[in-house]
């Protein structure tokens, strides 16, 4: 059935592009030789590059995607590396970007800034946060290592922080750089309890709070249980909304965290980590948690509660859901994530496994799958991005195009981040942004504007267009042919 949603959309793109019907669903791979490769190019990174056709079909989609799920082999190009560099705040860690670009006020007895200091010290404060966004939009445009890069963006949206509130800016670049890109192809629970730990988490969903009510340190903001992080663990980051869990689970694990939180007072500047366990305001009863009873014993509490969540069924469900969800289909089969979850409770969590297990399957070769992922307004931008040849491409430029798509990096609010799914990001408003800033996009940027040459263009997608959007494309202007390309309904399916 053809929505409304889905007339507008044609109509938008009949009027811009003149492509006959478009409901809202990927035309026909143009080439079905190249079909299989073109899919592995699309799900294993944000999108072909120029060679990069040429690179998989030397040595086999096999080896390809061995190459990407082992990415220690591969190093970044010099030029890569001198690019990232030139951000000095990337290699800081959260502790050091408290006390070199945390904003603070004098204390007592200390003369007042004035309105220019202040300015300025809240302008340095910035500066974290733009070099963590520019650096992360360079990597994924430009790294030999695509399939790391599509795992950190899906892990950061799962494990999901918010650089709206307050301090958790700060501390954005180095909560990816210490708590989810080490992790991406590793241990399960190691990645759950790095963000458990880690300060940008603990502030975002407040467990930094989160005390026992009558514990020696209850006083002041600190006086009582908080049960945010302890829900979103559970529901969002482990177990799922339907892992069967109580409300009483929640509190029993608000409990078993309690005394999770920063370094305060003087220790803020002199604490060697960020992350700190306050006994004092512990709770330190016996607890029970799905059915299993946790004896008061301070920290090694919340370790044990992570220990039970990173094996529970329910866990390997769901993760096992979203993964299969993110590489194959927005409602992926059933059978695909049973024997997703089966390898990740063998394998104790182990991700590349999981991930390799998810590659080799029938569902992910199935030519059924075959462009019907919906790009995000993140992969869709990239991907021009690869696809152009511009690995300069200026990322400033990406990060306010991200705000106008509604989906500003590092700034989703909630904590269950950003949809992937076709539902989420396909409207005419969408639609009509998309094809204009290809147009712009094409004709190059800067006073030596450089346009996009449609043929090199053509060559790096695999002329991968349907009968429709190559129709179109011979039948235009020289100097339109690229722009077509770009926003045409095939480029904003993966």
């Amino acid at each position: 059935m053809v929505t409304n949603q889905h007339k507008i959309l044609r109509l938008c793109l009949s009027f811009i592009l003149g492509l006959g019907i478009w409901a809202g669903h990927a035309p026909a791979m143009a080439t079905p030789v190249d079909a299989a490769t073109i899919h592995v190019i699309n799900r294993l990174s944000f999108g072909p590059s120029p060679g990069d056709i040429q690179h998989i079909q030397s040595m086999g989609i096999d080896a390809y995607i061995k190459e990407q799920l082992n990415p220690e082999s591969a190093q970044a190009s010099p030029e890569l590396q001198r690019q990232l560099r030139q951000y000095s705040t990337l290699p800081l860690t959260s502790i050091q970007l408290e006390r070199q670009y945390g904003f603070r006020q004098p204390g007592k007895g200390k003369p007042k800034l004035s309105p220019e200091e202040r300015k300025q010290l809240r302008r340095r404060a910035r500066i974290p946060f733009q070099e963590a966004s520019e650096a992360r939009l360079i990597r994924a445009i430009s790294s030999p290592n695509q399939l790391e890069e599509v795992m950190v963006n899906f892990w950061f949206n799962h494990f999901n922080v918010s650089a709206k509130k307050g301090r958790t800016r700060l501390w954005v670049g180095s909560y990816e750089q210490e708590a989810i890109r080490p992790y991406v192809f590793g241990s399960f629970r190691n990645l759950l309890g790095a963000t458990a730990k880690h300060p940008a988490m603990l502030f975002y969903l407040d467990n930094w709070q989160n005390t026992a009510p009558n514990s020696p340190g209850a006083r002041g903001r600190f006086k009582g249980l908080n049960e945010n992080y302890a829900r979103e663990l559970l529901e969002l980051h482990t177990m799922g909304v339907k892992g069967g869990y109580s409300q009483a689970d929640v509190v029993s694990a608000a409990k078993i965290l309690t005394g999770w939180g920063l370094p305060r007072g003087r220790q803020r500047w002199q604490a060697k980590q960020a992350f700190y366990f306050d006994a004092r305001r512990h709770d330190n009863s016996r607890k029970t948690f799905l059915g299993q009873p946790i004896r008061g014993r301070g920290i090694a509490e919340g370790e044990e509660l992570l220990d039970i969540l990173a094996t529970h069924p329910a866990t390997a469900q769901h993760i096992s859901y979203k993964l299969a969800q993110y590489f194959v289909a927005d409602t992926p089969p059933q059978a695909l994530v049973d024997r997703l979850a089966q390898r990740f409770l063998a394998t104790d969590g182990n991700i590349r496994a999981v991930l390799a297990t998810l590659f080799e399957s029938p569902e992910f070769s199935d030519p059924q799958y075959f462009g019907q992922k919906f790009k995000t307004p993140y992969e869709y931008l990239i991907s021009m991005a690869r696809a152009a040849g511009r690995p300069s491409v200026k990322p400033r430029l990406v990060v306010g195009a991200l705000r106008q798509f509604s989906m500003p990096l590092y700034e989703c609010q909630t904590p269950n981040g950003y949809a992937n799914t076709e539902s989420a990001w396909l409207n005419p408003d969408s639609t009509i942004r998309r094809i204009s800033i290809a147009t712009a996009f094409t004709r190059g940027y800067g006073r030596q504007r450089t346009p996009v040459q449609p043929d090199q263009l053509g060559q790096t997608l695999g002329n991968r267009f349907s009968a429709q959007t190559q129709s179109v494309i011979d039948s235009s202007p020289q100097n339109l042919r690229a722009a077509l390309m770009l926003g045409s309904p095939d480029m904003m399916y993966r």
